[in-house]
């Protein structure tokens, strides 16, 4: 299983897991009793519940890079096309915009 902490805006939004089943993002219950909380995107409305997909979600997949930045990141690191939770946490640790995806190690709190 790997995870990713998801902030916005440097504040700690929840968190995205990839399992045998797909993939889960849940936002953290204290960002969403926020008043300020903004959702991570229009496809991701705040909510207590967590939203699941056999694929990635399409906002965290629009955050990987295309053409001849992806066939870098791919060479240098080894990564396969496929794999797109280890393309966004290798290569979407400091994205443009307020998002930003930090991998989340062994059991460690974000």
């Amino acid at each position: 299983m790997r995870k990713a902490s998801i902030k916005i805006a440097n504040q700690f939004a929840g968190i995205l897991t990839q399992d045998e089943y797909g993939y889960h993002f849940a936002y953290d219950s204290t960002y969403v009793l926020n008043q300020d909380a903004t959702p991570v995107s229009l496809t991701l409305p705040l909510r207590t519940s967590p939203y699941t997909s056999p694929v990635l979600f399409p906002f965290f997949d629009g955050l990987i890079p295309e053409g001849w930045l992806l066939d870098i990141a791919e060479k240098n690191w080894k990564l396969n096309p496929r794999d797109r939770m280890g393309l966004l946490l290798v290569c979407c640790k400091d994205c443009i915009g307020t998002v930003s995806i930090e991998e989340i190690k062994g059991e460690e709190r974000p």
